[in-house]
Parts: C-alpha cells; sequence; structure tokens
C-alpha cells in the first residue's frame, strides 16, 4: 500500500520521525478496528484489538475495567491528561447503499472506507499509536498520559467517562476527544437530551374509527407544534449557536393491524446550547399548545442498557452543552500543538455533534478540546471514510500536546 506522505515543520522534534514510521502499523490497526463490527453494547472484539495493540506498543498498564472500556497509561506523574475515543459505532441500515462494504476497510486513492472510520476509530487508532510515542521520545516525569478507548458513546454520550470520574474517580486535568475534527481545534459543542411523548387513545375496531380515539391522530398536531418550536428556539450562543428540536422516532401500539391504536409515542432529539436549561427546555416542550390539547404525557428518557460486559449503569439522558473559553491554557496549548504539527494556522471551531466532552467539560467541568482525522460530514453515513493522509498528523498532535500544554503555564492539578 502507498503511504501517505506528511512535511513535519521546521524545529520539530524526534516525534515526527518516529510518528512516520509508525504510521503504516497505525493505518493497518484502522483497518483492523474497521473490520470488526462493534455496535454499542457489542463492542468486545474490538476492545480486546485494541488491548493488544497498546499492550504490544509498551503502555506501561492497560486493562478493562468493569463497563468494558479499555484504559491504556504511559507515565506515572501528577499531572494527568487523556485523549479519549469512542470505541462503538452507528449501526448499518441498508449495505447495498455503500459504495464499498462497510466492514471491508477497503482502501482507495488515500481514502479508507468503512463504518466508523470517521467517529471515531480513526482517532481512537491515531490516539493509541500517538501516545505511545512519548514514551520513546521521552516523557516529562510529571505526566501520566491516559487513552480511553470507551464503550457505549453511540448510544450515551459520555456515559463510560460518567463512570470513569465517579466510580473510577479517574480525574485529568484536561482532555482531548479525538473526534473527526478534519485536524482542526475543537472547543466547544452544543449539549442534547432525549425525550419521550406519548398520547392515548382508545381501541377499537378499524372499520368503524369514529368509535374510538386515535392516538395517531392525536399524535399528529403534537409533531406540528413540535417543529413549530424548533423555529421559534431563540437562545443563539456566540460560539454554539441555537439549540434545535427534531422527532426521530415514532411508534404506536394496537391491538392489531385492523384496529385502531390506543398509544402513540414519539421521540425527541433536543440541542441544547448554553444558556438553555434542561429543566426548561421540558418545560417548553410540556407547555405547547398541542400537547396539553391531546394530554400527552412528556418524560425525559433514561439509559440503562448494559454494557458489553453486562454493567448496567443508569443516568437521564441529559448532556450539558460545553465550551471551553479561547483564552484557556488548554485551548491555546491546543492551537499552538496543532500549528506545530501543521505547519499553519488550524482551523478553531465547534462540532456539530456531541461526544463525551459533554461529560468531561459539560458535567465535571475538566477543560477539554476535540482533535482528530477524519471529517464529521462523513460520520453515521454510506460514505464513512477517513483519509490515510491525516492519520500521520494526528499521532503526532497526540504526542505533543501534553508537553506543550505544561509549557503553556497551566494551573496546577485539579483536587
Amino acid at each position: 500500500m502507498d503511504q501517505p506522505t506528511f512535511i513535519a515543520s521546521e524545529g520539530s522534534s524526534d516525534v515526527f520521525r518516529l510518528a512516520a514510521e509508525s504510521a503504516p502499523r497505525c493505518i493497518e490497526f484502522l483497518r483492523d478496528l474497521v473490520t470488526i463490527p462493534s455496535p454499542s453494547g457489542g463492542e468486545r472484539l474490538a476492545c480486546e484489538r485494541v488491548l493488544r495493540e497498546m499492550r504490544e506498543l509498551g503502555y506501561d498498564d492497560v486493562h478493562q475495567d468493569e463497563m468494558g472500556n479499555v484504559l491504556g497509561r504511559i507515565g506515572s506523574g501528577p499531572r494527568i491528561v487523556a485523549v479519549d475515543a469512542h470505541v462503538d459505532t452507528a449501526g448499518i441500515t441498508n449495505p447495498s447503499l455503500w459504495k464499498f462494504d462497510p466492514f471491508r476497510g477497503v482502501v482507495s486513492e488515500g481514502t479508507l472506507y468503512g463504518r466508523g472510520a470517521s467517529d471515531q476509530k480513526g482517532g481512537l487508532a491515531a490516539a493509541v499509536h500517538g501516545v505511545a510515542l512519548v514514551a520513546r521520545a521521552g516523557l516529562p516525569a510529571d505526566l501520566t498520559l491516559w487513552v480511553t478507548a470507551t464503550v457505549l458513546g453511540e448510544d450515551c454520550d459520555g456515559l463510560a467517562w460518567q463512570y470513569l470520574v465517579r466510580e473510577k474517580e479517574l480525574q485529568p486535568e484536561v482532555v482531548v476527544v479525538a473526534m473527526p475534527s478534519h485536524l482542526g481545534v475543537c472547543r466547544g459543542q452544543r449539549g442534547r437530551m432525549e425525550v419521550e411523548i406519548t398520547t392515548s387513545g382508545e381501541a377499537t375496531h378499524s372499520s368503524r374509527p369514529d368509535h374510538g380515539r386515535n392516538a395517531i391522530s392525536s399524535m399528529a398536531p403534537v409533531v406540528l407544534g413540535l417543529s413549530r418550536l424548533h423555529s421559534q428556539l431563540d437562545v443563539n450562543h456566540p460560539t454554539l449557536g441555537r439549540g434545535s428540536l427534531a422527532v426521530t422516532a415514532i411508534s404506536s401500539r394496537s391491538p392489531s393491524l385492523t384496529a385502531i391504536p390506543d398509544e402513540c409515542t414519539v421521540r425527541l432529539d433536543r440541542r441544547l446550547t448554553i444558556g438553555e436549561a434542561p429543566y426548561e427546555a421540558l418545560l417548553q416542550i410540556e407547555n405547547l399548545t398541542e400537547v396539553q390539547h391531546a394530554r400527552a404525557e412528556v418524560r425525559v428518557l433514561e439509559y440503562s442498557r448494559p454494557s458489553w460486559r453486562g454493567l448496567t449503569y443508569p443516568v437521564r439522558k441529559v448532556f450539558p452543552a460545553w465550551d471551553t473559553p479561547r483564552d484557556s491554557a488548554t485551548v491555546r496549548a491546543a492551537m499552538a500543538t496543532a500549528r506545530r504539527v501543521l505547519g499553519r494556522e488550524p482551523r478553531k471551531h465547534r462540532s456539530s455533534f456531541s461526544s463525551s466532552g459533554c461529560a468531561t467539560a459539560g458535567l465535571f467541568g475538566i477543560p477539554t478540546v476535540g482533535f482528530g482525522p477524519g471529517d464529521e460530514v462523513h460520520s453515521h453515513s454510506v460514505e464513512d471514510q477517513i483519509s490515510l493522509a491525516q492519520l500521520e498528523p494526528a499521532m503526532v498532535f497526540y504526542a505533543l500536546f501534553p508537553t506543550v500544554y505544561l509549557e503553556t503555564g497551566a494551573a496546577q492539578p485539579r483536587e
């Protein structure tokens, strides 16, 4: 396979040379990951592959926790930096729509195609190999580096980090999320909450619909009201923009296909910008005229699905927005590292998606940035892909960032 080329900036350290040497193996590791289906709750084989790669690369400690997350550590200093990527992926609905088999890891003209290539297996592969370079190039004595390959990230944003912080007491002072940022620095994302609305009816034979109450008919104006509410959301954060609301699923219940349904349920993805409190967003929905008229039940969903190791860790599906200040040590270090890696001014932006940053930054206040190979426009699509030329600079970023972060005058470790 022809390897992508990467030109190091002047004055760069041995990390650039080591990354160039490691790039072919990183690509093969990524291809392996893409060929292993790993839907949420089914990540076991992919996690085992990550475990093996970390051990072969010489991490000081590699283990799985009770949830199934893979954690690799290099160093043992008091300053803790973590790089995170979720190992699970979105599913496949219609393979015939794909140009290439989503689980073959096909490489064409320098691009690898397959489910999860962009979100976030490309970032995970680069992080695993990039952080390993630090030990070879020389790790400052006061640093501890963790790479976390987390599970259930697609199903429940940041659930793994809620578990790691609360139950495992992993407390990094900064986190880098290996999201598909197209080698740009992401300093914030909208949060989100998942809401369910249910209308009730009265079942009767469908040949006599006027003798019952059709729950689907009751839901129809509610859906229109939700669309109107989306257009009226007016909180506009200067970085993250406005919130949003979308109906993402609908189902009904009836005694048979020849009976009027007595229950109809829709699910909503409510994206939250900074300045929108979850309870206020819920009230907006509850107070809709259409919801009131239908006497619909509104509730926030709870996630209680077992991980692949059988651990259940119930949480409400409310994920806060986050925005790391542009003048913070974390963002300054990320921008300085990206400049050194890319030899140009990096793009600074916010991601349209949600990530584990909703837990690390949104819930726990841990300064967080996103940086990774791949473009989020390809995530969850039938064109899921990653440019292999972006793996090497991403590896260098993950290797250099911790030291650059220390050099920016960052605060001492969190208590």
